[in-house]
């Protein structure tokens, strides 16, 4: 027994005139079997009187809640009578959410006839090509936080000014150099149609904005087009240049690494720039600096990426899925059901999947025993802070640091140069305590010591310097 059918036709982007024969012809012949999504389309008054679902959006809270309500009731309809002709605004394939669910029912059969949609009327007044122009189209209320690149990009449903104002706060403008500009295209191919190009800030001052308002955007260059032109950049040095052709995972070791400690005295130099009281000129060179540092160093994880792709073993897309994959596994308080009311709740969580993801007997399995020793120390210190390992307390460490001092006090220290320096013994030991309580103290009150004592290492510095100069 055949199933019941569904044929969706489309009503086209504006009036009458834009309306196909065929779309006229089967509305008419489905007489009580045909319905309308909205009546609320200029080319409706032409079609005579046909059931819509107006109602439903007046009585549902979300538009998804329409939409699974229409795919509902359209199967119930064609079940009853065998089939039904429906009609959407536009084109049935393009931006029709209700096509999509109903193409999930295995309950109908469903029947789709092209139209004329508003991405026809909207490149035809812009004067692009859909293929040369790599033009993408979207839902205005599927968006979310951020609207990705990159451009061309056609918005659609921007149906208020509320949904404007969202996809506004989607682009961060002041984030692009230039600034990005949108297009405003309301009621394409009726007599009061507007095209109006304005800066994206100002996209929310449109007040006309109805079912019948779309948005341009000519460019948007974000991370996605960004990564693939520095992966595509990559290649070409990799094939052209002869440096880079002889590279390999070992040779950039030391680059990795040399690029990391650039990138870390940038962050520390905008760390206190933010920190005192700067003029703008020094704070925008700070922020600059680092961007150019972060770069070199990113650069170092495309190259690798690379050269582990030429071996068919990984690219930088792997890298990148790979590492969001496992921060959504590690933060089930956000992703899932477990609950984390504090930092040393999300830290407790963290060591317990990555010792079952890595399978690893400890959490200090992991930590590189070459790491700078107070570096080594620290993280160490956090690690059993994650297991239940009691750290002291800021005047606890206080005491420690007494007691280390105190115990320094009562040994005959020796004056001794580098050559002679002991390893070993009361002095060595009471060092020890000593700068482990320092380190107790750092992460007590919130001070990560390894950039303190660096600071402490460039005043050193600058004070040999003022003496060789004077």
């Amino acid at each position: 027994m055949a199933r019941p059918r569904v044929t969706i036709v489309g009503l086209g982007p504006s009036d009458e005139d834009h309306l196909a024969p065929v779309a006229r012809r089967l509305l008419g012949e489905a007489g009580d079997d045909a319905i309308l999504r909205t009546s609320r389309h200029p080319a409706v008054s032409s079609l005579g009187p046909v059931a819509s679902y107006d109602a439903l959006y007046d009585e549902s809270s979300s538009f998804e809640e329409v939409y699974e309500g229409i795919a509902d009731d359209l199967v119930r309809r064609a079940e009853a009578s065998g089939h039904v002709v429906y009609g959407v605004p536009g084109s049935p394939l393009v931006a029709e959410r209700t096509v999509e669910l109903l193409r999930e029912r295995p309950e109908v059969v469903v029947e789709l006839i092209p139209a004329l949609s508003f991405v026809d009327l909207l490149v035809a007044r812009l004067g692009i090509d859909t293929m040369t122009s790599e033009l993408r189209v979207v839902d205005a209320l599927s968006i979310g936080e951020r609207l990705r690149g990159p451009g061309p990009i056609i918005v659609a449903q921007c149906h208020s000014a509320d949904v404007l104002s969202a996809l506004k706060l989607s682009i961060d403008a002041d984030l692009f150099d230039p600034r990005p500009t949108a297009v405003i295209l309301h009621h394409l191919g009726l007599p009061d149609e507007q095209v109006l190009e304005v800066d994206v800030d100002a996209l929310d001052r449109f007040r006309e904005a109805d079912h019948l308002t779309s948005v341009f955007l000519p460019e948007l260059r974000t991370v996605g087009p960004a990564a693939e032109d520095l992966v595509d950049l990559m290649a070409r040095l990799r094939a052209e240049c002869p440096w880079d052709a002889k590279q390999t995972h070992g040779s950039l070791t030391r680059h990795l690494l040399e690029e990391s400690y650039e990138a870390l005295e940038a962050l520390e130099g905008l760390a206190a720039a933010l920190e005192s009281e700067v003029g703008e000129d020094v704070l925008s060179a700070a922020y600059e600096h680092t961007a150019e540092e972060l770069g070199d160093l990113i650069f170092q994880v495309v190259f690798h990426a690379h050269l582990a792709a030429e071996d068919g073993r990984f690219d930088l897309t792997a890298v990148l899925d790979g590492v969001r994959t496992k921060l959504v596994g590690r933060h089930p308080h956000v992703f899932g059901d477990v609950v984390a009311e504090t930092a040393d709740d999300v830290a407790v969580n963290w060591e317990a999947i990555k010792r079952a993801e890595k399978g690893r007997s400890s959490v200090t399995e992991g930590i590189p025993a070459a790491l700078p020793a107070l570096l080594r120390y620290v993280k160490l210190r956090r690690k059993g802070r994650a297991v239940g390992l009691v750290a002291p307390t800021g005047p606890e460490a206080l005491d420690a640091l007494d007691e280390a001092v105190d115990r320094l006090r009562r040994i005959d220290l020796l004056d001794v140069d580098d050559a002679d320096s002991a390893t070993a013994g009361a002095a060595f030991e009471a060092v020890g305590l000593l700068l482990g309580a320092a380190g107790d103290l750092s992460a007590g009150i919130g001070v990560d010591p390894e950039m303190a004592l660096r600071r402490r290492a460039d005043d050193l510095a600058g004070r040999i310097i003022e003496t060789e100069s004077a």
